[in-house]
């Protein structure tokens, strides 16, 4: 069990993928999507996200995304 002083998981997702066209969310190939990992806290998934947008920052229609995956598994926690 957690005690109050450590800090609570807020898990985050960061993934990408080609973008079909640049008006809408819808992947061009989903079996290629590029999922980059789970992260603990924002922060970290930040970091991570500003490192892959930059890395294809040549290539319009790809895109990066963090998912608040905490919201998900539970709603009530900001």
């Amino acid at each position: 069990m957690a005690h109050d002083s450590e800090k609570k998981q807020r898990l985050h997702l960061v993934f990408g993928g080609e973008l079909a066209t640049l008006a809408d969310v819808q992947f061009r190939d989903l079996e290629n999507l590029d999922i980059v990992g789970i992260f603990p806290d924002y922060e970290s998934a930040h970091a991570v996200w500003k490192a892959k947008a930059q890395m294809t920052v040549d290539n319009a229609h790809m895109r990066y995304f963090i998912v608040h995956m905490h919201r998900l598994l539970d709603p009530e926690v900001e």
